[in-house]
């Protein structure tokens, strides 16, 4: 069984909107809207992955970010170790640096259903923060 674990940043501005993309159409969990991240490589931490794929896919220099949820998700072909950063505080403005389709949400606006199952307890923690 494959093994992963992802690092994933809830960019969030003051005005209570968090950052989300797209996924791509070929990827797993296809044209789901997500929080920008990535696989954890060999010899790095959690938040170094954060910082490198969050520059990599969203353009950002993160100066700043808070542990929010760390969760195991199983699906029938994989394990996933979430790492999900709350993200306030950044350098440049995000956009999808890949092609990727991004946009800003109210965090009180965000609906599960359209993020891969793994996000649903992140997502009701979210819509509940100030």
């Amino acid at each position: 069984m494959k093994k992963l674990t992802i690092a994933t940043g809830i960019i969030r501005n003051r005005q209570g909107e968090i950052f989300i993309t797209r996924r791509a159409a070929d990827a797993h969990m296809a044209n789901k809207w997500e929080f920008p991240g990535g696989k954890v490589e060999e010899g790095e931490s959690p938040e170094q992955a954060l910082r490198r794929e969050l520059a990599e896919e969203t353009g950002i220099n993160v100066t700043s970010a808070t542990l929010f949820e760390s969760l195991d998700y199983q699906f029938p072909d994989r394990h996933i170790t979430l790492w999900f950063f709350l993200v306030e505080s950044w350098e440049g403005e995000p956009w999808g640096k890949e092609g990727q389709p991004g946009r800003w949400v109210s965090q009180r606006e965000l609906i599960a259903d359209e993020f891969p199952p793994a996000n649903e307890p992140v997502i009701t923690k979210l819509r509940q923060l100030p």
